[in-house]
């Protein structure tokens, strides 16, 4: 009996110390997505800079998300992918283009939003253009419970490998911009939602909460 209640304390024990450890994590974490929004705050008022090159790209990580762009080029036509979407205009897609930029890099980009009935009426312009927007890291795989099916053309997220896959596009930069503009008509631009999910606290308060009971419980089995 007495071997019993102390294996069972011991189990009860090692419980409120790993929810307790869940807690603390749950604490670094809110620190470390509070810092994220901080950092990403500043960069979105910083001025545009040229896409990153080559060269940076083994470095791309979500510290560099949403930083201003600004490239010069020209979109390659014939091209475009179309990636479903919902937006504060109701639902659509995403029309994503090639850009062969002036510096000699291919980087895709998010043209902007276009409603269902505009799918393959919005071809871009083969003149040379200025785009303005913020940098996206790609999102690979699909969306909820959804998986891309390139041989299908249906796309549920922005995986930039796999449309520059399917489309044949060669070498191109492992992100994709953003477009800010036009602000009026199709494909629509400026419509990028800057938001992160911080649920920290409420976690880390709930684990301790647990912690807590445990150790009331176990308190009250050894009385």
């Amino acid at each position: 009996m007495m071997r019993r209640r102390a294996i069972v304390t011991g189990l009860l024990v090692a419980t409120i110390v790993l929810l307790a450890a869940l807690g603390v994590w749950q604490l670094q974490r809110r620190t470390w997505k509070l810092a994220l929004i901080a950092q990403t705050e500043r960069q979105l008022h910083q001025p545009p800079i040229a896409p990153p090159g080559p060269a940076r790209w083994q470095t791309i990580s979500a510290g560099a998300a949403y930083t201003p762009i600004i490239a010069t080029g020209r979109y390659r036509t014939g091209a475009d992918t179309y990636v479903q979407a919902v937006t504060e205009l109701g639902g659509g897609f995403w029309v994503m283009t090639p850009f062969n930029t002036a510096n000699g890099i291919t980087v895709l980009v998010n043209r902007g939003f276009v409603p269902g009935d505009h799918r393959g009426g919005v071809a871009p312009s083969p003149a040379s253009r200025t785009v303005r927007g913020l940098l996206r890291l790609s999102e690979p795989g699909g969306g909820f419970l959804r998986y891309n099916d390139p041989a299908a053309a249906r796309w549920y997220s922005r995986d930039v490998a796999a449309i520059a896959a399917a489309k044949h596009v060669g070498p191109v930069a492992p992100y994709f911009i953003d477009a800010s503009e036009p602000r009026t008509g199709w494909p629509r631009g400026g419509l990028t939602v800057v938001r992160f999910h911080n649920s920290h606290l409420i976690y880390a308060l709930t684990w301790f909460g647990l912690a807590l009971l445990v150790a009331i419980m176990t308190w009250r089995a050894r009385r």
